[in-house]
């Protein structure tokens, strides 16, 4: 704080100000709050009472203005100022799978305690709110009362300086509020300062100061004393008068109607009247016509609700508040304003791995009571790559073929062997006649159709050319394909055979071999490499495995950090001084470990279920794995960056899963791409990792084989970590 301030103030705010777009959420707000005050915030939903404490807190930069907690600014000093606030939200933001002991030493271990020192603490405030027997019980079992007792407790592990309350009654009933209050009371003797957010009137009765904010704008400061007597409450020449009537409904609107009646509410079977002097109770009595022996009647002090409701009325009328009133006296606030002007400190970072263990031991712990997350994990990917290992099949093989043979003879009984020995076509059946033969193709139970003429025997004796028709179903490409290309090869084959019979024949032949045998000129001899058999398991299961790796740690990454927001609790780690690296690499390593034995599980799979050996070094292989994993998780913090709820991080997610199935390679042939495409190809991450595990595992290739591809993927994993640790702040924006 600047040195003009009094140590006694513990909470300082001066015109502050935040705007959301054309929303006014904050409109020029000043208040104090001394040392071991309750300070009461009081004003309707949405009025700005959580967007002022999330300024001060630092996790939401103000519009303008500035707020200093405990001699720091809130926004440039953020971290120096967490380890000394608790913070309470508005909703039940603790972790609902944890039970109340664990989420205790979670919050202990964030704020840096450990040992016996956590112990003391955890056994201090389980004490102060009768928790102790409650401590082995999840936080979701827990009713309203006492869940809100847990979030008290966790924000009073750490023994801070000053407490910080959103509505914690909100929601509970009468008994569990007022123990909740008697808990206040009771931390507030001990030097605990507290700044209160609430829209009951009741609990503004219990503050020791109030402020009460309306239309964005504090309406009116100081203590409940001092606000029940301000002059627009009770103006000069009226009285206040609790009326006890009969039927007090049916009479509150003639009431409103007298004369000299300047208000009217009901309380309960009481009705509250604030009256001109000349106008005394029994007139008002006798002007609704009520027999005065059926009616009590009393002079009554104005309430804070009175207070409020004058107030707000005011302000309805007047939204630049120029009814409003504010305790400080105008050369005050510009002595205060003047002093927030010079220069503006830098902004302290806290330490960046702060609270790793704490956030590391907490995932696991989720990990653990979450058996469906391991199934995910672990299972599913197994499940994935026997699935697709075994359904994807680019050998095409058993092509149903029907026969329409109108020879019947030996040499067409031959062509017909000749297909099915192939492999590549099945016969279903002979057929003796066109209008069937057409129907088979045409319903699509045959996918060939092959027919022999009638003289085809006859020619073939004679050496004449013989035509020999082949019908196929061209509805399914990728068959088709293989039905003509085989045909044609066929035919060439037999062709050849019969050339050579009529060379030997003839003792002409364009080519003799060594033994002085007829022989074609030229004779091509290919080896197939690391896939002699082309089994397409070969091919497709190395480039799953780094296609199942993204898509787990992807959509489980970016769903954790997506649902703690959603929840909450990703607010109140904000509000911690845990690191952001140690908050990031403790959500992340968890994940991390389970990917490396989903890795090593899926390998085991590719290795003993389809037979595909590691042919090259396996420790580089994992080395590499772990590499791309760092980079797809970071994929999915970068996705809950830009999430906002579940929803849309599984949209985002199918958004980067989408190109990585379809251009990295793993299914169609890069090099076929059309350039702009092709180019796009180099910025997917998977793309590098499946040349790499289709480098190792089929062809044995080492380190220097794979640099391109290991460039490519540092390149995109540095990006893609640099891009999601930019855009995660512990800020709200």
């Amino acid at each position: 704080m600047n040195g003009s301030a009094s140590d006694a103030v513990a909470i300082d705010v001066c015109g502050l100000t935040r705007h959301f777009g054309d929303l006014v959420a904050v409109e020029d707000v000043s208040f104090q709050v001394d040392r071991g005050a309750i300070f009461g915030l009081l004003g309707p939903n949405g009025s700005g009472k959580s967007t002022i404490i999330r300024m001060l807190l630092g996790i939401l930069p103000p519009t303008s203005g500035t707020a200093n907690v405990l001699g720091h600014r809130s926004l440039e000093e953020s971290e120096l100022i967490k380890p000394r606030v608790g913070y309470m939200s508005q909703r039940f933001s603790l972790y609902a799978d944890l039970s109340v002991r664990e989420n205790l030493d979670f919050y202990g271990r964030v704020y840096g305690l450990e040992g016996e020192h956590l112990a003391e603490r955890r056994e201090y405030v389980l004490e102060l709110t009768e928790m102790g027997d409650y401590q082995r019980q999840l936080a979701g079992n827990l009713s309203g009362g006492w869940k809100q007792r847990l979030a008290l407790s966790c924000s009073l592990i750490h023994e801070p300086e000053i407490l910080m309350l959103d509505e914690p009654t909100a929601g509970i009933d009468p008994v569990a509020r007022r123990h909740l209050w008697d808990l206040l009371f009771e931390l507030s003797g001990r030097g605990v300062t507290q700044l209160v957010t609430t829209h009951y009137m009741d609990e503004a009765e219990r503050c020791t100061d109030v402020g009460y904010i309306y239309l964005s704008r504090m309406l009116v400061l100081g203590k409940p004393s001092q606000l029940k007597a301000l002059p627009q409450v009770s103006p000069e020449g009226t009285k206040r008068y609790e009326l006890r009537i009969p039927k007090a409904t049916e009479h509150l609107t003639t009431l409103r109607s007298v004369d000299g009646v300047r208000d009217a509410t009901l309380f309960g079977e009481t009705v509250h009247v604030l009256v001109d002097d000349c106008l005394d109770p029994p007139q008002l009595i006798n002007r609704i016509e009520v027999q005065a022996a059926e009616t009590e009647s009393r002079e009554i002090p104005p309430s804070l609700e009175d207070v409020f409701v004058t107030l707000t009325a005011a302000a309805e009328r007047d939204h630049t508040n120029a009814a409003g009133v504010d305790l400080f006296n105008a050369e005050v606030q510009a002595e205060r304003v003047a002093s927030t002007v010079g220069p503006q400190p830098k902004m302290v970072k806290g330490k960046s791995l702060a609270g790793l263990g704490a956030v590391l031991a907490k995932e696991l712990v989720h990990i653990r009571r979450q058996p469906t997350t391991l199934f995910f994990m672990l299972v599913i990917p197994v499940m994935q790559t026997l699935i697709f290992g075994y359904a994807i099949d680019t050998q095409i093989e058993n092509i149903p073929m029907v026969v329409f043979d109108m020879d019947g003879r030996q040499h067409a009984s031959e062509l017909t062997s000749a297909f099915v020995n192939t492999r590549r076509f099945r016969l279903l059946e002979h057929v003796l006649d066109e209008t069937t033969f057409h129907r088979a193709i045409t319903s699509g139970r045959a996918k060939v159709g092959l027919r022999i003429p009638p003289n085809y025997s006859d020619r073939i004796v004679r050496g004449e050319q013989v035509v020999v028709q082949v019908l196929i179903d061209g509805s399914d490409s990728q068959v088709a394909t293989t039905a003509q290309s085989t045909a044609h090869l066929l035919g060439l084959s037999l062709s050849i055979q019969m050339a050579r019979a009529i060379g030997d024949s003839l003792q002409i032949a364009p080519a003799r071999d060594e033994k002085g045998e007829g022989v074609l000129p030229i004779e091509v001899r290919s080896r197939m490499l690391f896939n002699p058999d082309l089994d397409s398991s070969h091919f497709f299961v190395p480039g799953l495995v780094g296609i199942i790796l993204q898509l787990v740690t992807l959509f489980l990454t970016s769903f954790a950090i997506v649902r703690e927001r959603e929840l909450g609790t990703l607010e109140q780690l904000f509000v911690t001084p845990v690191g952001r690296m140690g908050l990031l690499l403790g959500k992340l390593l968890p994940y991390a470990m389970i990917g490396f034995v989903e890795l090593l599980l899926v390998l085991t799979v590719m290795i003993y279920v389809f037979g595909v050996p590691v042919n090259g070094n396996l420790v580089l292989l994992l080395a590499l794995a772990m590499l791309f994993m760092v980079c797809s998780l970071g994929l999915g913090l970068l996705v809950s960056t830009l999430s906002k709820t579940q929803l849309e991080a599984m949209q985002f997610a199918f958004i980067i899963m989408l190109p990585s199935v379809l251009l990295s390679g793993f299914m169609f042939p890069r090099s076929e791409m059309p350039l702009p495409i092709y180019l796009i190809t180099f910025g997917i991450p998977v793309t590098y990792f499946i040349e790499i595990l289709r480098g190792v595992v089929l062809r044995g290739a080492d380190l220097l084989d794979l640099i391109p591809s290991i460039v490519g993927l540092v390149i995109c994993c540095t990006l893609v970590l640099w891009l999601s640790v930019m855009r995660f702040q512990k800020r709200l924006a």
